[in-house]
């Protein structure tokens, strides 16, 4: 399998996997994307029920990664990186939660992270130093800083916004010290992740360093993540779901196309966002107006200029209206989305994180909208205990915080701030010389 920049029209340069991955950014600035989507074979497909999490892992990622690991290699990273539940909560007839926060950092996160850094050794078959940057609105650092802590040779530097992430989140971001290095941006998050794409576009920096990413614009970020789709399917007595996904930097959303045109059967998305909504403009609109981000209680979908909306484009090859055929989009504000947590608590006995709550509300709209009544599901995408104060706030309930997370309050912050600056970004990273073992 070969990987093109989203920005090469004519498709003239190809890039192997090892390439794609230690660059995360294609030198013109675009993503990088499979040269073509393979499709699974209808008996791939009938197994897919009766196989672990990890079994059908493999299965959907070893076409992408062949030729440059051993199936033998894939299968025990797979087995590594998918060793926790992620279970299909049923709520009513046929509405159904994913549940994709029981990994070690309880967010969603963990799949692609854990992933990523087990794939990475296999790849830096030069044994060169690496510098990891990763931006985070809350909890990809936590996710990629956990499944990178003490990996030889490799260091993590996280981006994250300075008052824009909560007390639970800011705690697992900042305490992991050795090899991790959380830096607080006084900024957004877009500002945080413009400073990543500088810095894997910086070609002085990357003369005399290797620089690589860890958000979902690295493509070992990414597709781990089409696994949730298959495996929603398949525990759903293979019924095709109609799928809400809370919705940020669309990473997810992605993933969740690229699984559908391997032969997962999905029978629609929902791209449901809070109030930064520049998706959902563009799908009625039919233009991308980016913005600046407006700091919500879904501070993990506080995105304004998403970077796989530009994946999500590659995939329908510009077309709008291929891709209306495929997603449709709401958006909701905090209030709003006060009251699903509340609701979901009071008629269902669910408690749910602000962002699974968004994914509720974009599913209900579309069933009250289209008047679906097949099965339908959406992500939960953290732990609501990482939210704790605004959804105790919703329930008037107490959450019991799992020992896991309880446990990061006991140590140490351990981050540095920083100047909205690149220079100053730049400084500490590549200056940096932390312990890397």
């Amino acid at each position: 399998m070969k990987y093109l920049s989203t920005r090469d029209a004519n498709q003239h340069i190809a890039f192997s996997l090892r390439d794609a991955v230690l660059k995360g950014l294609a030198p013109d600035g675009g993503l990088f994307m499979p040269a073509e989507i393979p499709v699974l074979s209808a008996e791939t497909l009938s197994k897919m029920p009766q196989m672990t999490l990890s079994e059908l892992a493999f299965h959907l990622l070893n076409p992408f990664l062949l030729e440059d690991v051993a199936p033998h290699v894939l299968a025990d990273i797979c087995n590594e990186a998918f060793n926790f539940e992620i279970p299909v909560r049923q709520l009513t007839d046929g509405v159904y939660s994913l549940e994709l926060f029981h990994g070690p950092t309880l967010a969603f996160k963990d799949v692609g992270a854990r992933f990523m850094a087990r794939l990475l050794p296999h790849l830096n078959n030069e044994n060169k130093p690496l510098k990891v940057v990763v931006a985070t609105s809350g909890d990809t650092g936590s996710a990629v800083a956990s499944g990178f802590h003490n990996v030889e040779g490799i260091e993590v530097f996280v981006l994250f916004p300075k008052g824009k992430v909560s007390p639970a989140q800011r705690m697992q971001l900042c305490s992991w010290g050795n090899n991790i290095t959380a830096i607080e941006i006084d900024g957004s998050f877009d500002d945080c992740q413009r400073h990543v794409k500088a810095l894997l576009s910086d070609e002085n920096a990357l003369n005399h360093h290797l620089i690589t990413s860890a958000n979902s614009i690295n493509i070992a970020r990414l597709l781990p993540q089409m696994v949730y789709y298959a495996w929603l399917w398949s525990r759903l007595d293979a019924q095709t779901p109609v799928v809400s996904v809370p919705s940020g930097n669309f990473g997810n959303l992605t993933a969740g196309l690229m699984a559908r045109a391997m032969g997962v059967p999905i029978n629609r998305f929902v791209a449901s966002t809070n109030v930064n909504d520049v998706v959902p403009a563009f799908l009625r609109s039919g233009k991308f107006v980016s913005r600046p981000s407006v700091a919500t209680i879904s501070n993990a979908m506080d995105v304004g200029n998403p970077s796989n909306f530009e994946r999500m484009l590659h995939l329908f090859n510009g077309d709008v209206a291929q891709m209306r055929k495929h997603i449709s989009a709401f958006s909701f504000s905090d209030d709003q989305t006060r009251n699903a947590v509340a609701e979901l608590w009071k008629n269902h006995a669910y408690i749910a994180d602000p962002h699974a709550a968004v994914g509720y509300l974009g599913l209900m709209q579309y069933i009250e909208t289209c008047k679906f009544t097949g099965n339908a599901a959406f992500l939960a995408t953290a732990h609501p205990a990482k939210f704790a104060e605004v959804v105790e706030a919703c329930i008037e309930t107490h959450i019991v915080v799992p020992p896991r997370l309880e446990a990061f309050g006991r140590k140490k912050d351990l981050s540095t701030a920083c100047k909205n600056d690149y220079a100053e970004v730049r400084s500490m990273v590549l200056e940096h010389r932390g312990a890397l073992s």
